[in-house]
């Protein structure tokens, strides 16, 4: 240590004992009083533009937030040390259902007509002050798990100015024929009783037990009379049969007529593709086949209808069979029930067909109270009474149920309807192959997404109802006048509405309904006196939150610049929910919009250029995390516990983002706890310890390439791994560059470059160990700005040590050319050594040689190199493996044979009777053929003069070692220990092994590094013959004044251990003589 003996405080050491939670909350401290964040948010010139999706407020974050929010701060960080500059603007998203129905839930009440009883007003005040409930929480949580965000002006989607950029954007595609008003079947919740789109019904699918029923309806001719043939139906919604108004049967599927045998039943008709699905596999038993009927024959009769309790309009066709192509023999009978109030296919073919319309349903989803039996009820209660009248009529063929998948509503859970509604609709259909074009120039992670759910989505594409019969939303800002509802008009603008009504906007101007329902104007139309009245609705939330691109800006209306510079998003990341949610409406909104956004045209792929998907964070049992089970993990229970860093860490390392994972604070400890142990012990164990004796680094240090050749793979393998770990980050794949870097900070630096330099870091004086801590130094220094986004607060903390800056505000990567600093063939030719070294320490495993124990030599087989080319990393093999010289040979024959085994189970299914023949030819085969067959190489066999490709199950390859050594094969490398022990090796292994035994009684003693202690021993005549051969290297090694033998050993010391050491008892005894 001769620099000086007494170590100095210049790197501080992280006490093993220091907590994660106190380290990070130290950390959180320094780096808000030094605003951080506002010094990285002012750096960079070229822009990185990242969109940050809305949370809502109103609801707690959870585990899942703090796996999405990972994500996007560490490729934020990465990019800002590449020198972007990357905004991280704040949003809250702040309208919609889920607002609703919390304060449905804070209030007891249930549906519109409590609501309008307590008064719109009142409602959306409390929804107003509910999504900030948590914002604190959000908050919080995001700062202390390091994710940085600019909350000083965030967007938030119900201030005034984002509603005038979403009124201007609904108005331009008014204008453009995209914002149109249409009458069609839509997915409806009637509890909430509003309609909701596409993307919404696809998050809420639920496993449900339905009915399952079949009908036998009777046929007629078009006159009305009897044929004495039934047609078999079946449906899942006994409660639509109340609205049929027709049959459906396809073009060309072929459909049989079978009557029961000793039974004088009606017949029954339905598609013999069917048959066996309906009446069993044994149907031909009890059924005969009376004649067969196509689709369009079956359309030239009539039949009569389950229920009659409602009569038809006048002039529309009813109790009809039609022909259509959406029906199938997937399921059911090939014959399809037909209510075209409630349900797409069947209300366009009730238009295409002028089919009676009956929709005795209200907005509740509930029956009439005038209607027979069901009156007054819901729906999907009225099902088993609906069943029992079906039966009583002689009508219901069997019943029973199915559990099938069916979309509920999103936020309240109510089982959807499918409904005849008016709304207003964004043609997406229109523009769906623009959609699809911009869709394949983004770089999807991982690309499945994009192709798969997300392309298919896009494939399968209907129009965005828009509109929602609610209140708390972004109003639709569509004028209709009362005298005539084709005189519409939408308004884009304050400035237009206050010029339209013909007087200022207040100050105090609240979009938001109710207020906004009492601006009227007159009609637009010449000649027409009506008053222009804003239609009722507002707009579905997912519009809102797909407008933050332009709308977080208040574009058109300003900051135009602004836009055309972070627009559009090089990035963006959510969960795989989102496929339906915002990534959709992001991109719908968008193309849309088309050029009214600046760079926005089609040949882009706006609104976004990559997109990171995570999918979801399960508990540790695999299980979907649920606050109705009770599995669901708090952020702020497991964050204090392990450290944000090492939940990070683990989320993004423990898979890929992009597929699900189990959340178990058992492998927290496991990944990322090893490698953060791992790291804090170079720098702690190892650098910062010896350097306080008086490194630091200067000129002294010697030149990278005047360095050992240990030294200089280090700090290539640093340079590779720099490189990759870049690339990987450019590339959006986080998972494989935080496992590179685990990798090569446990394996490379720690398990291989430390232990193999131990002894060159007692000493700071020397050229030699200046070149190993400044190696090491490097090493670190680069580590902790690699490791830097994915565990910001250790890394800076480390960083700091070491260059008294923060590592958030240091480059990524050195300013190294292409490939600058690597040496490939020193790379490889070290990972050959330590394949060998591994190979050698399971030779010694298998016969219980200890390392400490001397061995004479290693025989050695590398193929891709040349003796003399490994010469200069020989003598790191030598230490390695403790042995005293390293040969080579030129091929694996001359170390081991190989010698395979036939497996007859895998031959015989292959050769049968020639089973035999085919096992001499494969225990026949030499050595070179079984290896080459090893290395991946075709290796055929002849049976019967014909050739077949030996296959790895048809063989058993055993090893035979050449002689007496210890032989270990892998990929062709072969290594070979020579285990004959010399009594010279002996006795070098005992001093070894003494040395080890006292070092341990130092460290149990809490000796510093830097005592010296005097050893007396106790043994025989071994002991003494050890100690007389090896005494300077046992001195050199403990640091040991003087070392005695039987002598002292009376008197007190510092500690005393009584050892057996090769067969012999041995007493140390250490006093410490500073």
């Amino acid at each position: 240590m001769t620099a000086s003996e007494v170590p100095t405080k210049q790197y501080a050491l992280l006490a093993p004992d220091l907590e994660a939670d106190k380290l990070e909350t130290d950390m959180l401290a320094r780096w808000e009083a030094e605003d951080l964040v506002t010094q990285t948010l002012a750096r960079g010139d070229e822009e990185f533009v990242f969109f940050e999706g809305p949370p809502t407020a109103n609801g707690r974050p959870g585990i899942h937030h703090v796996f999405a929010r990972t994500i996007k701060d560490l490729f934020c960080r990465h990019r800002a040390m590449k020198g972007y500059h990357v905004g991280r603007k704040a949003g809250w998203d702040t309208h919609g259902l889920p607002v609703e129905i919390e304060i449905e839930k804070q209030l007891g009440i249930s549906g519109k007509r409590d609501i309008e009883a307590l008064g719109v007003e009142a409602f959306n005040m409390l929804c107003r002050e509910s999504v900030w409930k948590y914002k604190g929480e959000w908050e919080q949580l995001s700062a202390r798990i390091g994710y940085w965000l600019d909350y000083s002006d965030p967007y938030i989607t119900y201030s005034n100015d984002y509603i005038e950029s979403v009124w201007w954007s609904l108005a331009t595609l008014y204008k453009s024929k995209l914002l149109v008003r249409g009458h069609k079947i839509l997915p409806y919740c009637p509890r909430c009783e509003t309609t909701l789109s596409s993307h919404e019904v696809a998050q809420g699918y639920q496993d449900v037990e339905d009915p399952s029923i079949y009908l036998t309806l009777e046929l007629t001719t078009p006159e009305g009379v009897p044929t004495g043939a039934r047609i078999l139906v079946w449906t899942t919604t006994p409660w639509t049969l109340v609205s049929n108004v027709a049959l459906a049967v396809h073009p060309t599927l072929p459909y049989v007529e079978l009557k029961r045998r000793e039974r004088d039943d009606p017949t029954v008709i339905l598609a013999e593709a069917r048959v066996r699905a309906v009446l069993g596999e044994d149907f031909a038993d009890r059924w005969d086949v009376v004649r067969a009927w196509t689709g369009p024959d079956l359309s030239e009769l009539r039949y009569r209808r389950p229920l009659d309790w409602l009569p038809y309009p006048a002039g529309t066709a009813h109790e009809v069979i039609v022909v259509e192509d959406f029906v199938s023999a997937d399921d059911g009978t090939g014959v399809v029930h037909m209510a075209p109030a409630f349900g797409a296919d069947d209300y366009q073919a009730g238009k295409r067909h002028n089919l009676a319309f009956l929709q005795p349903v209200n907005g509740r989803g509930e029956f009439p109270a005038s209607l027979p039996v069901v009156g007054g009820q819901h729906v999907k209660k009225a099902d088993p009474a609906i069943t029992v009248v079906l039966e009583e009529r002689g009508v219901l063929w069997k019943a029973g149920t199915l559990i099938h998948s069916y979309p509920h509503c999103w936020r309240c859970g109510t089982p959807l309807l499918y409904y005849a509604r008016g709304s207003w609709f964004v043609s997406t259909t229109s523009f769906k192959n623009r959609m699809m074009a911009r869709n394949a120039r983004v770089n999807w992670n991982p690309p499945e997404v994009g192709a798969g759910r997300f392309g298919e989505w896009l494939e399968n594409n209907v129009d965005w109802a828009l509109s929602r019969d609610r209140y708390w939303g972004t109003p639709l800002p569509i004028w209709v006048c009362e005298s005539d509802a084709a005189h519409a008009v939408a308004i884009g603008s304050y400035a237009e509405l206050a010029e339209r009504t013909g007087k200022a906007l207040p100050a105090d101007f609240d979009p938001h309904k109710p207020f906004i329902d009492a601006y009227t104007f007159a009609c637009t139309e010449k000649g027409c006196a009506g008053t222009m009245k804003r239609v009722p609705e507002v707009i579905d939330t997912w519009y809102d939150s797909g407008s933050m691109p332009f709308a977080q800006w208040h574009y058109p209306f300003e900051n135009r610049a602004m836009l055309e510079k972070r627009y559009p998003a090089g990035f963006i990341a959510e969960g795989v929910d989102q496929t339906r949610g915002w990534f959709y409406s992001l991109l719908a909104i968008a193309t849309g919009l088309g050029d009214d956004l600046p760079n926005n045209g089609d040949d882009q792929a706006a609104p976004y250029r990559a997109v990171v998907v995570n999918d979801m964070v399960l508990d540790d049992k695999g299980a979907k995390m649920s606050k109705h089970i009770g599995n669901v993990v708090s952020p702020w229970e497991v964050v204090p516990r392990h450290g944000a860093d090492a939940v990070r860490l683990f989320l993004i390392a423990s898979s890929q983002v992009w597929v699900p994972r189990r959340f178990d604070e058992s492998m927290i400890r496991e990944l990322a706890g090893r490698f953060f142990l791992t790291l804090k012990n170079v720098y702690s164990g190892i650098f910062a310890q010896y350097a306080n004796f008086g490194w630091s680094p200067s000129d002294a240090d010697p030149a990278p390439a005047d360095r050992p050749v240990v030294d200089r793979w280090m700090l290539s393998r640093l340079a590779t791994v720099e490189r990759e770990i870049d690339e990987r980050l450019q590339g959006f794949d986080a998972t494989a560059a935080a496992r590179t870097l685990m990798d090569f900070v446990v394996d490379d630096v720690s398990n291989w470059y430390v232990r193999l330099n131990r002894g060159r870091f007692y000493d700071v004086d020397t050229a030699d160990s200046r070149a190993a801590f400044a190696t090491l130094h490097e090493v670190l220094l680069v580590v902790t700005r690699l490791l830097a986004p994915f565990a910001p607060f250790v890394s800076d903390w480390i960083h700091r040590e070491l260059t008294g800056t923060s590592v958030h505000l240091a480059p990524f990567r050195r300013a190294l050319g292409t490939n600058e600093g690597e040496n490939e063939v020193l790379e490889r030719a070290m990972s050959r050594v330590r394949t060998l070294a591994k190979l050698g320490r399971a030779a010694r495993e298998e016969k219980e040689i200890k390392v400490r124990q001397p061995l004479s030599r290693l025989v050695c087989v590398v193929p891709d190199f040349k003796a003399g080319e490994l010469a200069q990393l020989l003598p790191l093999l030598a230490s390695e493996l403790n042995v005293k010289t390293v040969e080579f040979a030129d091929s694996g024959s001359a170390l081991a044979t190989l010698v395979g085994k036939a497996n007859f189970r895998s031959l015989g299914k292959r050769f049968g009777k020639r089973t035999p023949e085919a096992a001499k030819a494969v225990e026949a085969l030499a050595s070179d053929e079984l290896l080459a067959f090893e290395r991946g190489d075709t290796v055929n066999v002849t049976v019967d003069g014909e050739a077949f490709p030996l296959l790895a199950e048809d063989v058993t390859i055993v090893r035979h070692a050449s002689g007496s050594l210890l032989v270990r094969e892998e990929n062709g490398l072969f290594a070979a220990l020579d285990p004959t022990i010399t009594p010279e090796l002996r006795r070098e292994g005992a001093a070894r092994e003494l040395v080890s035994k006292i070092q341990q009684m130092r460290k149990a003693a809490r000796f510093a590094v830097s005592d010296r202690v005097r050893v007396d021993l106790g043994g025989g005549p071994e002991l003494a013959a050890v100690v007389k051969e090896y005494e300077s290297y046992i001195a050199g090694e403990v640091l040991a004044n003087e070392i005695t033998l039987a002598g002292g050993l009376a008197e007190t010391h510092d500690a005393v251990q009584t050892i057996v050491l090769d067969a012999e008892t041995v007493r140390i005894a250490l006093t410490r003589v500073n």
